[in-house]
């Protein structure tokens, strides 16, 4: 029986291609840092220690201590400044990316209906920012963390592993007390929603509106948009958990 559903944040609750989001805001954050920070070192310091969360690891260490133990060592500025000017380019400028950001209405209605129906409810986004700016896209996305009783958003702040390595899904299987049979996992991408989370056995539906071919043979709940998926459950005591 379905306990829990896990559903990815960009171009899943929210319409937000990466491709067009993250050259964008990465731009931004040039241009806000350019006067206070030499931009090419802090890209080339920001890719490294992005790299750094995504690399296997077994120490037990938040992805933010990872990050904070290659990036800030590699600029050679004291930690807490840069904190604050992070603060403030999320503060004041990261809200200006909203306007490539598109509402699914979708969104809204298949996340409280899951918590009307007395599933846990995961945001299982990539955590690789911190909580500030996911709740921004969250909130951009019409299911903000002050309205919607989430079991758990996951961030840089409070997870160990990234969704490069299936440890991300198993952590999150751990925090809920829950078999992989349990849940189902919502998300666009192939890779890094679809394949790690049914290989631990959980339930995938692949968020895509067209004929992109899978590059592995996967069972699948089902496949579509979020539309499709919440006409599927509208009116149903389910969400999908067979193959369609």
């Amino acid at each position: 029986m379905l306990r829990a559903v896990l559903f990815d944040l960009d171009d899943t609750l929210l319409g937000n291609p990466m491709e067009t989001f993250v050259p964008a805001y990465f731009r931004a954050l040039w241009e806000y840092v350019e006067d206070l920070i030499p931009p090419e070192r802090l890209m080339a310091e920001l890719m490294r220690a992005t790299e750094a969360m995504n690399v296997r690891r077994d120490e037990p260490c938040t992805n933010e201590e990872i990050f904070a133990k290659v990036f800030y060592p590699g600029l050679g500025l004291e930690r807490a400044w840069v904190e604050r000017v992070f603060e403030r380019f999320y503060r004041e400028v990261f809200p200006e990316l909203r306007v490539l950001t598109e509402r699914r209405p979708a969104a809204r209605s298949l996340v409280e209906w899951a918590l009307e129906n007395g599933h846990q409810v995961v945001v299982a986004t990539n955590p690789l920012f911190p909580r500030g700016p996911v709740e921004q896209r969250l909130a951009w996305a019409g299911v903000p963390v002050d309205e919607i009783d989430y079991d758990l958003v996951t961030t840089y702040e409070n997870m160990h592993a990234t969704k490069s390595d299936v440890a991300y899904y198993v952590e999150i299987l751990d925090r809920l007390g829950r078999e992989p049979e349990d849940c189902l996992m919502v998300g666009d991408s192939w890779e890094m929603d679809v394949v790690p989370a049914t290989s631990l056995g959980m339930h995938g539906y692949w968020v895509t509106e067209d004929n992109r071919t899978p590059s592995s043979d996967v069972t699948l709940a089902g496949r579509g948009s979020l539309e499709e998926l919440w006409q599927r459950v509208d009116g149903l005591d389910a969400l999908p958990t067979a193959v369609s």
